[in-house]
């Protein structure tokens, strides 16, 4: 003998449960998402460089490519080491995908002006014409001096 409600899917004392709980749920996307705010700033860390200061306004954020030269002579596209030799190839590759592509150059302050011009050499060789270096601004108080 079947008891009532038993095999129609129904529970033992009323209707069938057709509401889904979302708070724990809720609380899950929040935990994940404090995580990743917290965490999303230390993966943003690029390669340490001390570029020179200048007076000029630097130029604001947007989409772009970045060389970055170290005081150790290396070369890093965006935040990968390449060679130079490799360098103009990628370059190439990258005009002709964007004829307007733009490159900025972060170049430690103790590297010899050689290294860069031989960096700038290349993107210029690639066919890139807009070639903006990076730089920190002088503070207010250091200005005077």
């Amino acid at each position: 003998m079947v008891s009532p409600g038993t095999g129609s899917g129904e529970r033992p004392g009323g209707s069938a449960l057709s509401e889904i709980n979302v708070t724990p749920f809720v609380d899950v996307v929040l935990v994940l998402l404090v995580i990743f705010l917290v965490t999303a700033p230390m993966m943003l860390r690029g390669i340490d460089v001390k570029v020179p200061k200048t007076e000029a306004k630097n130029v604001g954020p947007e989409e772009r490519l970045m060389l970055t030269v170290t005081k150790e002579k290396a070369v890093y596209l965006d935040d990968q080491p390449i060679t130079l030799a490799r360098l103009e190839g990628v370059l190439v590759g990258l005009r002709q995908r964007n004829a307007k592509a733009a490159v900025f150059l972060r170049a430690d302050e103790g590297v010899a002006y050689g290294v860069v011009v031989k960096v700038m050499d290349a993107v210029k060789k690639a066919g890139i014409e807009r070639l903006g270096m990076v730089t920190e601004p002088i503070p207010p108080v250091a200005k005077g001096r």
